[in-house]
């Protein structure tokens, strides 16, 4: 069994974007958008705060009260569009629930969407044709890579379907030219569809979901889930004391999959910054 160490290689994707960062006339500029004071969302934006600043990016924290009208939002917005200093727009979610979270994802311009999510930007995921991809299913990609594995022809399984994770996960796996079937926490005979597996990507948000019986010997899982348990203790979807007995790789929670969406955003910060070159 080999962990794939997500803190190891997002450091080492940070050092080589500080390295580019270093070269340039210009710092690449992310704004990102807290509305309210939900704790962990604000904890979040801290962290990617600090990891522009180690790179040595130009960095905007925006911070809105929670009873901030959607008109506000949307301005707030348009003047980050319009803005020379930024390169990349981050609205954290969720939003309180009075915002309609679509219609700000689509006020972003799809050349400053860092988060990969626009319309624009994921019908290019679905083409093959990709510009700003969704941070944790690109930073699932860059671990996969981290393997040595070859994913062409294997059989992968997603578990969760939503738009942030398992669908542009799916998308990024079929684009890798490997077979792919997408499930969630409703399918049946999951454990089945799990055995027949090469790669796994779980994320439905249920702790400890996957057990070590449902995965073939030697396969590679990848854990997207954060759940927190009633004594403190943060673990994922799988269920990794027993599933690390039968892989040939896996990601821990935490140290896997966290600090990758952190690192491939300021990727994706970077990648805005040399389109607009």
């Amino acid at each position: 069994m080999n962990i794939i160490d997500g803190k190891q290689i997002a450091q080492n994707l940070r050092a080589s974007i500080k390295l580019k960062v270093d070269t340039l006339d210009r710092k690449p500029g992310l704004a990102v958008i807290l509305v309210g004071n939900d704790p962990a969302s604000a904890a979040y934006v801290r962290n990617k705060d600090n990891a522009c600043k180690e790179v040595g990016f130009y960095s905007e924290k925006i911070n809105k009260p929670v009873n901030t009208t959607q008109a506000e939002l949307l301005s707030e917005i348009e003047r980050l569009n319009n803005s020379d200093k930024i390169d990349g727009i981050l609205v954290q979610l969720p939003l309180p629930k009075h915002l309609d979270t679509n219609s700000v994802i689509e006020a972003i311009s799809p050349k400053k969407d860092v988060d990969g999510f626009h319309s624009e930007n994921i019908g290019k995921l679905m083409q093959n044709k990709p510009f700003l991809r969704p941070c944790t299913p690109k930073g699932v990609m860059t671990m996969l890579e981290a393997t040595g594995v070859d994913l062409v022809g294997k059989n992968c399984v997603v578990v969760g379907a939503s738009n942030i994770v398992g669908r542009p996960m799916a998308c990024e796996l079929l684009n890798a030219q490997a077979t792919v079937t997408i499930c969630n926490s409703k399918t049946k005979n999951l454990s089945t569809k799990l055995k027949q597996a090469d790669i796994v990507v779980v994320a439905v948000g249920i702790a400890k979901m996957i057990q070590g019986d449902w995965i073939k010997p030697g396969a590679i899982v990848i854990d997207v889930g954060i759940n927190r348990l009633d004594n403190g203790r943060l673990v994922g979807d799988v269920d990794f004391e027993f599933v690390k007995r039968v892989v040939g790789w896996i990601t821990p929670v935490p140290g896997g999959v966290g600090p990758m969406t952190i690192a491939t955003l300021l990727e994706n910060t970077l990648t805005a910054y040399e389109a607009k070159i």
